[in-house]
């Protein structure tokens, strides 16, 4: 368990930038890797792979379900398939080829959403992605991935790749704080304590990672200790993780970029409610859509920042008092 340092806020690539940077890695290792885009390459960062194996690499246009499709065929043949687009057109339009050609098979499928939440930013409500986790969550089977930063994106896609069956990552579109060092080892359903804590837990995925660290260190000069777990994983969630958080913590927040409804909380309330009862608080964006906006002011006024997170905490260890 990593002592307690500090946490330093400094800027690493983008979530998206990782995923497209680790394709080329494995694209280089194994012949099979094969990559499918709907017209958006250059922002899913999938251009570096169609760059250097262009004959590996299929623009499937405008049609996120005919490329779902596409990528459950490819698998089928033997390849191993990324399918890639942003998280609200890779889910919302390809929902059904997913369900009937990918889930309901098994189809060894990579499905990589980017531009997911709020913090796209200016490009508004209609591509911000903020039901995909619950979305992809509801497809048996499915792996359902959302890391917090550069290091653990190349990771679990490296995992995923690795993985036989379907996987779902979430990545982002905006620059991330670096949360891990190159050192650190991921598994797929496997969560990591990243700060030790007693009386409260917070657990969280991608962006929110690092605003529970510094939340954690708001709390604790405040005298509350708080544990912080990255749950990068939300399907198979770590439910020892969950149960080992209630019992020896007594009080969870969880902390998540995606409408609370259907998202990773709901995910560990069900563990919750299923292994040892605690209180819970939920931040998260509650019942809206947001607005077009600077991604930082965005994340501000919908109640993702440390504060927010610090002030869930409170409220909970005031009704676990």
């Amino acid at each position: 368990m990593p002592a307690k340092t500090k946490f330093e806020v400094k800027l690493g690539p983008a979530t998206r930038e990782a995923f497209g940077r680790a394709l080329v890695e494995l694209g280089r290792e194994n012949k099979d890797i094969v990559v499918c885009d709907a017209d958006l390459s250059k922002s899913t960062m999938t251009t570096y792979f169609a760059k250097e194996f262009p004959d590996r690499f299929i623009s499937c246009g405008i049609a996120e379900a005919n490329m779902t499709a596409i990528g459950a065929g490819l698998a089928l043949a033997g390849k191993i398939p990324f399918v890639s687009s942003f998280s609200a057109f890779a889910i919302n339009k390809g929902f059904e080829q997913l369900r009937c050609s990918v889930a309901y098979p098994k189809v060894n499928l990579k499905v990589v959403g980017t531009h997911s939440g709020i913090s796209i930013g200016e490009d508004g409500p209609s591509q911000m992605s903020v039901e995909e986790i619950g979305l992809a969550c509801s497809l048996a089977g499915f792996v359902v991935i959302a890391p917090a930063d550069e290091a653990s994106t190349k990771a679990l896609v490296r995992a995923a790749a690795a993985y036989v069956g379907p996987v779902f990552i979430r990545t982002g579109r905006p620059k991330c704080p670096i949360v891990y060092n190159g050192d650190q080892k991921f598994e797929i359903g496997k969560a990591i304590e990243l700060v030790a804590g007693s009386g409260v837990t917070i657990i969280a995925s991608g962006l929110l990672v690092a605003q529970a660290i510094l939340a954690s260190e708001t709390l604790e000069a405040e005298g509350i200790s708080a544990r912080v777990i990255d749950m990068h994983t939300a399907k198979p969630i770590d439910r020892e993780a969950i149960q080992r958080a209630a019992v020896e913590t007594g009080a969870i927040v969880v902390a998540e970029e995606h409408l609370v409804d259907g998202g990773l909380g709901v995910r560990v309330a069900q563990v919750v409610a299923e292994t040892h009862p605690c209180p819970m608080e939920f931040v998260g964006i509650h019942d809206t859509y947001a607005e077009s906006g600077q991604p930082d002011e965005l994340m501000d006024k919908y109640g993702l920042m440390a504060r927010d997170v610090a002030a869930a905490a409170r409220k909970v260890v005031a009704r676990k008092r």
